[in-house]
């Protein structure tokens, strides 16, 4: 199927086989058990049942009820009453923040804007009545100029 110069014979080819390192399993050594005496011998206790049959077991102890809790020493509804009080003045103080931080910045812009407006009105001012500088357009002799029917001549 191939040319023999493409492929080598497969006994020439070099084969590398790994194999697995088997992992040992852990021994469990059990803990060797130590009897141990409980400090005193329960009771034990016989019933003979109505059919005539006698069960023995160990007493058991009757389930104690859970203790009752104190009432708290203030209600929840004033406690409630209260956080709630809390809360609204939080509200209150915040918005109470939030127009004077408005009325703040509202200021600020007016006076960027009055800043703006007498910085380009000195500009005008100074390119208006400066006497040196380019002198652009028309320089018209008023004493000789004509004016008739509101329309100027000059």
């Amino acid at each position: 199927m191939y040319p023999d110069h493409t492929q080598p014979a497969p006994a020439e080819r070099a084969l590398d086989v790994h194999y697995p390192t088997p992992i040992q399993p852990v021994v469990a050594v059990p803990a060797p058990l130590v009897p141990v005496q409980p400090g005193s011998v329960p009771a034990v206790a016989s019933i003979v049942l109505p059919d005539g049959r006698v069960v023995t077991g160990y007493a058991i102890n009757p389930m104690q009820p859970e203790p009752v809790q104190a009432p708290p020493a203030v209600s929840r509804t004033a406690v409630n009453v209260a956080l709630g009080g809390v809360g609204f003045l939080a509200a209150c103080g915040g918005l109470l923040l939030l127009t004077s931080f408005i009325a703040a910045l509202t200021a600020f812009v007016t006076q960027l804007i009055t800043l703006a407006a007498v910085i380009f009105g000195g500009w005008i001012a100074v390119q208006i009545f400066s006497g040196s500088g380019h002198k652009g357009g028309t320089t018209i002799n008023a004493r000789k100029a004509v004016i008739k029917r509101n329309k100027f001549y000059g």
